[in-house]
């Protein structure tokens, strides 16, 4: 019987759609049939490698079939695949390793020698599985019959998180719970389906070809990509091994995608200029909407991709991995933009005070951003983060991450930022992103970071750190005066560093911990 396990409805949509093209990853072509065989196969390695029912299985590996392959062949067994970044060090994998204890590590060839550093302390290590010829003849010895098992809506999925700061935690969801707050409820941009038989019912109708831009290591690439496939739809893989703007729009043009999904300024920036610079522009005349979440998109950038593609509606999303997708905000050529970030919301999200009390609309209050609902289980093997970040208010459990918002007169919601970020000067509270997004709309600035440096009259300071435009100088007089012409005295940085490249995590996020070590050394008080 067909239930809301995310294992479940994929091979429903593949006997539905068998013939259909599910993923297209350089040379390799899978219909939903071929897409189902390979992961029947790896399921069958896996369980023989000791997979099963809750047993994670770590995914070390680049954007390719396999990654997809894997995460499918886990679900068919009630495993749980786990998101390993590839550009970890021994110890970040050594960390991650220890806290999801994987029975099993599918990784790419060249991580050999870093994965066995990693590893080397263990008594019982994991079995491996090497992406490439290992892989291949594995599952070309595999059974291609499907598991025999029975699964459920209940089943656990779980993504690593590292946002911004710190070690990299474990979301744990139920997969009816993440079907519905983060893969479009079996009917992406439409009604929810009310019955898992829906789903597949939907499938039928999908015709979307959707191109994730980020690695599937982070959320928003392989929540698309699910969500893709759940609906029938084909999932374009870039699988270069870093970002590449021209090459990205060149696979966008030549197969079609409707969708093209980014993170932030990240990605946003070097695909408006690609777009810029091209001598012969792309058609890309399937294309309808570029969708952006997981990191700050700013409206300078939002405006330069609808200038030269205007047909297009650019989707600003906004969601964590502690709540799925929130909010979503469409833009379209000669709309007014707000400056900051601002969001319709569902239902299921509000603002909350310092008691736990919504916030009234238009009130100018801030506060934090919740949902409630359909929100994970808490964090692996952490107890002490669950209980505060997952909060019971008036009988009503809340994910509150800590996110900073306010609601507006109309509903809408906008975001000011993280609360842990906000940098409070003189008694002023600054939101980063604020400032970020009126340093990224002058012109010879094409990335910037904003921190809190120590001051011993205002305790805080404002400190941003900027990478110019390609052939552009930074006069930081200039962007100064910029900033004041735009924002409040106390918000304008007050220390400028100027580096090559701002840094950032492979998920498109800053690395706020370089950056406020970039920005850090003393300055004098006014």
């Amino acid at each position: 019987m067909l239930t809301w396990n995310l294992g479940d409805l994929f091979e429903g949509v593949a006997d539905a759609v068998a013939e259909r093209t599910a993923v297209v990853a350089g040379d390799v072509r899978l219909t939903f049939g071929a897409l189902e065989d390979r992961a029947n196969r790896l399921a069958d390695v896996l369980a023989a490698g000791g997979v099963g029912p809750g047993d994670r299985v770590a995914l070390v590996l680049r954007n390719g079939n396999e990654y997809l392959e894997a995460m499918l062949a886990a679900f068919k067994l009630r495993a749980v695949p786990v998101n390993v970044n590839t550009r970890y060090t021994v110890n970040e994998l050594r960390y991650l390793i220890d806290d999801a204890e994987p029975t099993v590590i599918v990784h790419e060839e060249d991580l050999r020698e870093r994965i066995d550093a990693a590893l080397a302390d263990l008594d019982d290590p994991p079995i491996r599985l090497l992406r490439g010829s290992d892989y291949e003849a594995a599952l070309a010895a595999a059974d291609p019959a499907r598991p025999s098992i029975e699964r459920s809506g209940d089943d656990r999925y779980v993504l690593y998180t590292g946002g911004t700061t710190g070690l990299p935690k474990g979301v744990v969801w139920r997969h009816e719970d993440l079907l519905f707050a983060a893969l479009g409820g079996g009917n992406p941009g439409g009604e929810p389906a009310t019955a898992p038989h829906e789903v597949v019912e939907n499938a039928r109708r999908g015709r979307t070809r959707c191109l994730p831009a980020s690695p599937f290591t982070h959320g928003t690439a392989h929540w698309t990509a699910l969500s893709t496939l759940l609906h029938g739809g084909t999932v374009i893989v870039d699988t270069g091994t870093a970002f590449d703007a021209a090459r990205l729009w060149d696979l966008a043009d030549r197969e079609g995608a409707t969708i093209l999904v980014i993170v932030g300024d990240a990605f946003a920036r070097p695909l408006a200029d690609a777009l810029e610079a091209a001598a012969e522009p792309w058609a890309l005349d399937h294309l309808l909407v570029v969708l952006s979440g997981g990191a700050v998109l700013s409206p300078v950038v939002r405006d330069e991709l609808l200038t030269k593609l205007p047909w297009v509606v650019v989707v600003d999303g906004y969601g964590t991995s502690e709540t799925g997708g929130q909010g979503q905000m469409p833009v379209w050529a000669g709309q007014p933009q707000a400056t900051l970030p601002r969001f319709h919301v569902d239902e299921h999200t509000t603002v909350l005070d310092d008691a736990g009390r919504p916030a009234p609309p238009g009130s100018g209050l801030v506060g934090r951003l919740a949902r409630k609902g359909r929100i994970p289980i808490g964090y692996h093997r952490d107890p002490k983060r669950t209980a505060e970040t997952f909060v019971v208010l008036d009988g009503e459990r809340w994910a509150i991450p800590g996110d900073l918002a306010r609601v507006e007169a109309d509903g809408t919601i906008t975001l000011l930022g993280r609360g842990a970020s906000s940098i409070n000067t003189g008694g002023e509270k600054v939101f980063p992103e604020e400032v970020e997004m009126m340093l990224k709309a002058h012109p010879d600035v094409f990335d910037a970071v904003v921190v809190g440096i120590p001051d011993e009259r205002f305790g805080q300071r404002v400190a941003a750190v900027l990478a110019p435009r390609p052939g552009h100088i930074i006069d930081e007089a200039d962007v100064q005066r910029h900033c004041r012409a735009h924002l409040a005295d106390f918000k304008v940085p007050r220390r400028m560093v100027q580096v090559a490249e701002v840094r950032r995590r492979p998920s498109g996020k800053v690395d706020l911990e370089w950056a406020a070590a970039t920005a850090a050394h003393p300055i004098p008080s006014a």
